[in-house]
């Protein structure tokens, strides 16, 4: 059996879907091939960068991208990862299967910061949960080690 094709699908594309995908791509390569993209794209945000260079994993080379353009991708999985990318989330074609997992949005938290660091406390406590997370795939969506 191949890798899992798996997208991590959030509306922007610039921090939690992106985590995902570095900590896929870093703890799980040998088992999952994974994407991220968004149904509105915007920057990557340097703050989601950043903390991820503080767990060790580099995603500075990764660019947000509208979901549409991973549309031929035969998906076998399709995780959504804010409540308003799970109502936008288009239908795949093929045997995707959909799966919601909801993080807290660390820009949106971040807004009444009164510094930076204080802002990285709300990104590094989103990336740890979704860290968690990705170390539980694929078995947590097949059932299967």
């Amino acid at each position: 059996m191949g890798k899992l094709k798996t997208l991590f699908l959030c509306v922007g594309n610039s921090c939690r879907s992106q985590m995902a995908e570095g900590f896929a791509r870093s703890l799980k390569g040998e088992l999952i091939e994974p994407y991220s993209a968004g149904s509105r794209p915007g920057q990557l945000n340097p703050l989601a960068v950043r903390a991820m260079a503080e767990a060790g994993v580099d995603i500075s080379g990764q660019a947000p991208k509208h979901v549409d353009v991973l549309m031929g991708i035969p998906f076998d999985y399709v995780i959504t990862l804010c409540d308003e990318g799970a109502r936008d989330c288009p239908i795949f074609p093929g045997a995707a299967r959909k799966i919601h997992r909801g993080f807290d949005d660390p820009p949106r938290l971040a807004q009444n910061a009164v510094n930076e660091e204080d802002a990285m406390s709300h990104y590094r406590r989103v990336r740890d949960g979704i860290k968690a997370f990705v170390e539980t795939l694929p078995w947590s969506l097949t059932g299967e080690l």
